[in-house]
């Protein structure tokens, strides 16, 4: 499959999934560094394809090699890069680098590993609704394959040797994906947030690090590495999860016995929006997908799938339009495609 393929299939981790409701998908990530070789932030064009390379044939000796695509970021274009990040299968850091930094996939989009980031390797698995601990096996397997072929910078004081200070230890970043616009709508998401942020965990945006929550789409992630075994931080996170995800539910439901008329025409007005508008931005798609994802949740739109709406997030977004469009658009052309693209799928309806 080549990367224009990827638009015409979905991620597995868009799949139906366990405790599904407001999680859309878990994530764990491992940040790995090779020893006795300069982060790639400091190394040269050399050292930084000498790492490339040692990763190919690293992946070479992995029995499911196969199953794995590979790309070179200075082989692609902006826009296959955009591409990528818009799947959430590299990072935004990632997409703007260029000799020695790539990626590889594995067809059903649930494996990636970023090559010169910020670490020489970044390892993910992602897996649909909430599923840490699939997750976490799934990258702790891919990650001993990978050892086999390959040296870590290892400390037995301090674990693994990170870039950045904050990764050193386990290199563990486990988070989940989560829809929240019950928190949102009642005004009740700022003391969750509070309260999440002051047990050490971090809630970030769509996008991660330094994102807004589009779309009422937020990430709840540990920020301690260090001191603590994986299955130790996942617990935990799964643990806060699974409360905010009451608390969400909560809030869904008082709003329901409360203001049952507001949300039927939030939910109706966002409908009759995105049926009708012929030009449509990014930002406010998602909001008005938010608003029929939740209706889709608490039964106001019984034909339609949550999952569907969770495909059409990423669907909608600039470089998918493009590249599905077989050409590069001005902003106002993205979003004439984008206002089509979602009234036909209400369409089909």
């Amino acid at each position: 499959m080549t990367l224009d393929g990827l638009l015409q299939r979905h991620g597995g981790w868009l799949e139906s999934g366990p405790a599904e409701g407001p999680v859309i998908s878990s994530r764990v990530r491992l940040a790995r560094n090779l020893r006795d070789t300069t982060f790639p932030g400091w190394a040269s064009k050399e050292v930084r394809n000498r790492v490339w390379n040692e990763v190919v044939l690293a992946f070479d000796r992995v029995p499911e090699n196969g199953s794995f695509l590979r790309w070179r970021m200075d082989e692609l274009s902006a826009l296959d890069r955009d591409l990528l990040f818009e799947r959430h299968l590299i990072s935004r850091e990632l997409a703007e680098r260029q000799a020695g930094s790539g990626v590889f996939v594995n067809e059903d989009e649930c494996r990636a590993v970023m090559v010169n980031e910020e670490d020489h390797i970044r390892l993910q698995s992602l897996q649909p609704g909430l599923n840490l601990q699939k997750a976490w096996e799934v990258a702790d397997a891919l990650d001993n394959a990978l050892e086999q072929g390959l040296s870590y910078a290892f400390s037995s004081k301090l674990g693994y040797l990170t870039a950045c200070p904050s990764n050193v230890g386990t290199g563990l970043r486990a988070s989940v994906m989560l829809h929240l616009p019950g928190l949102v709508l009642t005004e009740e998401i700022k003391p969750v947030i509070n309260a999440v942020s002051k047990i050490g965990l971090a809630v970030r945006g769509l996008w991660g690090e330094g994102s807004e929550a589009s779309g009422h789409m937020f990430q709840i992630s540990n920020q301690i590495t260090l001191g603590k075994p994986e299955l130790e931080i996942i617990a935990n996170l799964e643990q806060i999860v699974l409360e905010v995800i009451e608390h969400e539910k909560n809030a869904r439901l008082r709003l329901m016995e409360k203001q049952e008329i507001r949300v039927r025409d939030h939910v109706g007005r966002a409908y009759g929006i995105l049926s009708n508008a012929a030009l449509m931005t990014t930002g406010e798609a998602l909001d008005l997908l938010s608003a029929l994802r939740m209706g889709t949740d608490i039964g106001l739109l019984p034909g339609m799938a949550r999952r569907d709406i969770d495909r059409l997030f990423i669907r909608i977004h600039p470089a998918h339009l493009q590249k599905e469009a077989g050409e590069v658009l001005t902003s106002e052309e993205r979003d004439i495609k984008r206002a089509l693209l979602i009234r036909k799928f209400l369409e089909a309806k």
